[in-house]
């Protein structure tokens, strides 16, 4: 596994690094045919507006922003797979991107070519998504669109009256300031994505069997500690570049981390 570091601002708002993969000529991404705009969706409260309706999955029972106890429950091993989004315009520049529905760039799209050829021949229990469309579309063009269900737990922190802005201009104004301890005035907290991003571990560690996420840096970062048990805001210590993939898994009946931030040639095995 990559070493985790301390993010500097430009990791804080998302921007591109290592973001130069080659275009791919194909997919064979179990259990992906031909990507469609097929998810599995139904109308809930909060749908953004012009995406899709969100399923209102990540509502496990007992996901009520407890502290995970990081250890397995009994005879239950899964993983969790998260994997970020490809580029888009707005992280390259290193802008807050949570609710504005942005699309992948070209490049994005070969990134998500390239996820779809890392986790081709593994089997999911099952595929979650962020309703956003950059990870949506991530999800699709990696072959596992048909068989996707929307979460809108995945979606990213929402960073408020912050929104569009990058860590050194907001920092010009308010200086000192760390979406980590702060958040975004209008906004969530660390606490309020701590809270969805239980669910969402609840929600991984109910299936029998490995669970992927198709979502977004902030808050899979949330999503990684609250796996293991930290509280929300060390998600800082865990960087996050678009297009890669991160597994969250066990050490005998401990929470671990196995791989983060990962693009080699299996990340799974």
């Amino acid at each position: 596994m990559p070493a985790a570091a301390a993010p500097t601002g430009s990791q804080e708002t998302g921007d591109v690094r290592g973001d130069t993969a080659a275009a791919a000529p194909g997919i064979d991404a179990r259990p992906g045919d031909t990507p469609q705009s097929s998810l599995d969706t139904h109308n809930a409260p909060g749908d953004a507006p012009g995406g899709p309706p969100c399923a209102a999955s990540g509502t496990a029972a007992g996901a009520t922003g407890d502290t995970p106890s990081g250890s397995a429950p009994s005879g239950q091993r899964g993983r969790l797979i998260v994997v970020r989004h490809g580029a888009t315009e707005w992280s390259r520049a290193g802008r807050h991107t949570g609710r504005t529905d942005v699309p992948l760039l070209d490049q994005g799209r070969r990134q998500a070519e390239m996820l779809g050829r890392l986790l081709a021949g593994h089997v999911f229990a099952l595929v979650l998504t962020s309703p956003l469309r950059r990870a949506r579309e991530t999800c699709e063009i990696a072959g596992f669109g048909p068989v996707a269900r929307v979460s809108d737990d995945l979606r990213e922190w929402d960073y408020g009256a912050y929104e569009g802005r990058t860590t050194s201009d907001i920092r010009a104004e308010r200086p000192g300031w760390s979406l980590w301890d702060d958040g975004g005035p209008g906004g969530e907290s660390a606490e309020d994505v701590g809270r969805r991003a239980d669910r969402v571990v609840a929600e991984a560690r109910a299936v029998e069997g490995d669970v992927l996420a198709f979502a977004h840096a902030h808050v899979l970062r949330v999503v990684g500690v609250r796996w293991l048990g930290l509280p929300p805001r060390e998600g800082r210590l865990l960087v996050l570049d678009p297009a890669t993939i991160s597994v969250l898994g066990w050490e005998r009946e401990v929470a671990v981390v196995t791989r983060w931030n990962d693009t080699t040639e299996d990340p799974l095995a």
